[in-house]
């Protein structure tokens, strides 16, 4: 990969997304929170491979995944008007799809090419196959992180947006009541991920985010983590009791050790 390649593909995607703009401004709301989320996705791959010391051509590399992360969710949106993969489709399948059909990655190396488009196919799923070699490996770690840390961000705004201001296709749909479910919690204070199946509330989705700082994979993904408050943030929106507490308390501690532990 290199800053030529890199400069064509981000015409190309940009491209790609004006080609869904709509006058409508609730469906607008939505594919804009989707290209600002690649946009600082991409920074955070950027940082995270800085953080790495990969080298420049490396580095570029991971940027473009994070180009291509989500770029099926314009498509996705447009025929289903939802981002919950569960009652439509898979996302990150439909991303490559995208990027095959268009012959997006002709001009690449066919190392690169197939790197950007395992990366991309697995960016979502829930855990990473046995397998893959370093590199693919890397990367897939490297974009699960960028786009984890972005998604953190996003959830956070969105609840402290006023509703009718909001995108409102972030949420999955889940109604807004005041209880959230054992189950979810349990996962927080077991350091464990949980699985969207578990979700009932917009209080679940809000604890999702904090079980997925289990699966950072880097120390530098941790950092951005604790530099950016995101924790006190969704304790923040989240209801105010001692479970809460005790579970939010949880991740302080995970975070903490394994910083330590670099």
């Amino acid at each position: 990969m290199n800053k030529k390649e890199l400069t064509s593909l981000k015409k190309w995607f940009s491209d790609y997304c004006d080609s869904f703009s709509t006058p409508n401004v609730d469906d607008q709301r939505n594919i804009t929170i989707k290209r600002d989320h690649t946009h600082e996705v991409c920074l955070n791959a950027v940082q995270i491979a800085e953080d790495l010391r990969l080298d420049p051509n490396q580095t570029l590399l991971a940027e473009a995944i994070a180009l291509f992360h989500d770029v099926g969710r314009f498509p996705q949106y447009k025929q289903f008007k939802t981002f919950d993969d569960s009652i439509s489709v898979n996302h990150a399948a439909l991303s490559a799809k995208v990027l095959l059909e268009n012959s997006v990655l002709s001009e690449l190396s066919r190392r690169d090419k197939d790197i950007i488009v395992r990366a991309v196919t697995l960016h979502n799923v829930f855990t990473l196959p046995e397998g893959l070699d370093s590199e693919n490996l890397l990367f897939s770690r490297l974009i699960r992180d960028a786009d984890k840390l972005d998604i953190l961000r996003v959830v956070i705004e969105y609840f402290q947006q006023e509703p009718g201001s909001r995108a409102d296709a972030v949420a999955l749909g889940l109604p807004d009541e005041p209880g959230y479910s054992q189950e979810v919690l349990a996962c927080v204070s077991g350091r464990r991920m949980a699985l969207k199946s578990m979700l009932t509330t917009q209080n679940d989705f809000k604890l999702l985010q904090l079980t997925w700082l289990y699966d950072l994979n880097f120390a530098g993904s941790l950092r951005m983590v604790v530099k950016r408050n995101y924790i006190p943030a969704i304790a923040d929106i989240l209801p105010r009791n001692d479970d809460i507490a005790r579970a939010v308390d949880d991740v302080h501690e995970y975070v903490n050790m394994r910083l330590q532990d670099e």
